[in-house]
C-alpha cells in the first residue's frame, strides 16, 4: 500500500487488516483519524473498525499512534508560561466519585496549578460539570484567556473542556456509546491521553476505578488500562502515575448534583466521609510528588482551611456564589433496612442506577439533569443496622421517579444477621 499520498489509503482495507489480527501502521492510522474527522470515512466504517480493535486489540505502537493522531486533530495548550508546575487528575468514573472538587483547591495551596478539564456525566457515573452547575450562578465555559488567567491567580480550575482539544475523540465517543465498543481498551486509553496530553498538562495522576458502578468490572482489565494510559503518558512526556480504586461500594454517603457538592464542602471543612478523605489526600499526594512537591501535608491544608479558601476563590471566579444554598429536590422517600445485622454490601451501580433514575443524571447528551435529584446514605458497608431504620433516602423532584428507581435498588443491599465485613480496601494498587 503507497504511503507516498494520504488519500491512497482505503478504509475497507484498514477495516480488514484489524480484522484479521494485522497490525496498522502510523502512516495508516494518522489517515484513518484524520478521514474520520473530515467526514471522508463514514460512520459505518469506523464503527466496523472499532469492534476489530475491541475483538483483536492493538499493540502498544498502534495505541501511541492513534493517540498522537487524536491529538494532532485539534489545538495543544501549553501552561509554560504560568511560572508553576501543572498537575492533573482523570478518573475512569464511578458513583459518588466527587473527587475532584476538594482534590484541585487542595493540590493548588501548595504552588502546584490545576488545569482540570472535566465532563458531563452519561448513564451511572455522574459529571464533574453536572455537580458544580448546581452551584448559583456557576458557569463551565471559559475561555481560554480565562483559564489561564484563573490558574495564575487562584491556581485551580474546574471546566469544559473548549471544542479545538483532540477533536477527532469527540466524534469518536459518541459513535462508540451507540455502538457496543466502549470498553475497548486501546480506545478507552487514547480517548482520555489524547485529551489529556492534548491540555497540556505536565504530570497526571490516573484514578482506575475497579467494580460493579466502574467500566472496569475486574482487576485485570482495570490494571491493563492504567498499564496502557500509563504508558502513553510517559510516551508523551507527562509525568504519569494510576491508582487502581475500590468501586464496589459508592464514594461517600451521597450520589447525585448539588448533594455531593455540600458533601465535597464538608471535606474542604476538615469532615465529610472518611473515604472521600482518604482517597483526596492520596491523590493529592500522588499529584504533587508527581510536580516534584514533595513536603507537602494535603490533610492539614483540609482541616486548617486553606483548601477550603482557594475553593471559594475558584468558584467565585466562574461566578459562583460559593455562599449561596444549594437547590434541594422537592420530593424524598426513605429506603428502609428489611432486616437486623451488619449491611456487608451496598451495591454501587444499583445506587448509581437508581441516582440516575431519580433525575440525576442522563440517558442522553442532550438530556438536562436535576441538581437536587440523588440517592443519600446513612449507612456504608460495616455498619450495624436495624430493621425499619432508614438505609438510604431518595431525592427528585418528579416523585413518579420513585417506583423505577427503587427497582433499581431491589438487590442493591446485603445484610448479613452478624460478623463484619471482610473489607475491601478502597486504594487497591499504584502503577507507576
Amino acid at each position: 500500500m503507497s504511503q507516498g499520498r494520504a488519500e491512497n489509503f482505503d478504509a475497507v482495507d484498514i477495516i480488514r487488516t484489524k480484522r484479521d489480527k494485522g497490525t496498522l501502521t502510523s502512516a495508516q492510522i494518522d489517515w484513518t483519524i484524520d478521514a474520520y474527522t473530515r467526514g471522508v470515512i463514514a460512520d459505518e466504517q469506523m464503527s466496523a473498525l472499532n469492534m476489530a480493535i475491541l475483538l483483536n486489540g492493538m499493540d502498544r505502537a498502534e495505541i501511541a499512534a492513534w493517540t498522537a493522531a487524536m491529538i494532532a486533530s485539534g489545538e495543544r495548550m501549553d501552561f509554560s508560561t504560568l511560572g508553576r508546575p501543572t498537575s492533573d487528575k482523570h478518573s475512569t468514573g464511578g458513583v459518588g466519585d466527587k473527587i475532584t472538587l476538594p482534590l484541585a483547591p487542595l493540590v493548588a495551596v501548595f504552588g502546584v496549578a490545576v488545569p482540570q478539564l472535566s465532563g458531563r456525566g452519561l448513564g451511572h457515573t455522574g459529571g464533574t460539570l453536572d455537580k458544580l452547575e448546581s452551584i448559583p450562578g456557576w458557569r463551565a465555559n471559559l475561555s481560554n484567556e480565562e483559564m489561564m488567567r484563573q490558574l495564575r491567580d487562584t491556581g485551580a480550575v474546574i471546566c469544559a473542556a473548549g471544542a479545538g482539544l483532540a477533536p477527532a475523540d469527540k466524534k469518536l465517543y459518541s459513535l462508540r456509546d451507540v455502538t457496543g465498543t466502549v470498553e475497548a481498551i486501546p480506545l478507552i486509553a487514547s480517548s482520555i491521553m489524547s485529551k489529556k496530553i492534548a491540555e497540556g498538562t505536565g504530570s497526571l495522576v490516573l484514578d482506575v476505578k475497579v467494580g460493579s458502578g466502574a467500566f472496569m468490572k475486574n482487576e485485570r482489565s482495570a490494571r491493563e488500562l492504567a498499564e496502557t494510559m500509563v504508558a502513553l503518558g510517559k510516551d508523551a512526556g507527562v509525568n504519569t502515575v494510576a491508582l487502581l480504586t475500590n468501586m464496589e461500594t459508592p464514594l461517600g454517603l451521597t450520589a447525585g448534583n448539588a448533594i455531593e457538592v455540600q458533601e465535597s464542602v464538608e471535606v474542604l471543612a476538615g469532615g465529610g466521609p472518611e473515604d472521600v478523605v482518604e482517597l483526596t489526600v492520596r491523590l493529592a499526594e500522588e499529584m504533587l510528588a508527581c510536580a516534584g512537591v514533595h513536603d507537602a501535608d494535603p490533610a492539614a491544608a483540609l482541616n486548617d482551611g486553606r483548601a477550603m479558601d482557594v475553593w471559594r476563590r475558584m468558584i467565585a471566579a466562574q461566578d459562583g456564589d460559593p455562599d449561596a444554598a444549594l437547590p434541594v429536590a422537592r420530593e424524598s422517600e426513605t429506603v428502609l433496612a428489611p432486616a437486623d445485622g451488619v449491611l456487608v454490601g451496598l451495591d454501587a451501580m444499583a445506587v448509581g442506577v437508581a441516582a440516575w433514575r431519580l433525575g440525576a443524571g442522563r440517558a442522553r447528551k442532550e438530556d438536562a439533569v436535576q441538581a437536587g435529584a440523588g440517592v443519600r446514605m446513612h449507612a456504608k458497608p460495616g455498619a450495624v443496622v436495624r430493621a425499619g431504620e432508614p438505609l438510604m433516602t431518595l431525592l427528585t423532584d418528579t416523585p413518579e421517579k420513585f417506583d423505577r428507581a427503587r427497582e433499581a435498588l431491589a438487590d442493591a443491599v446485603t445484610i448479613a444477621p452478624d460478623g463484619a465485613r471482610s473489607g475491601q480496601k478502597l486504594i487497591i494498587d499504584r502503577i507507576s
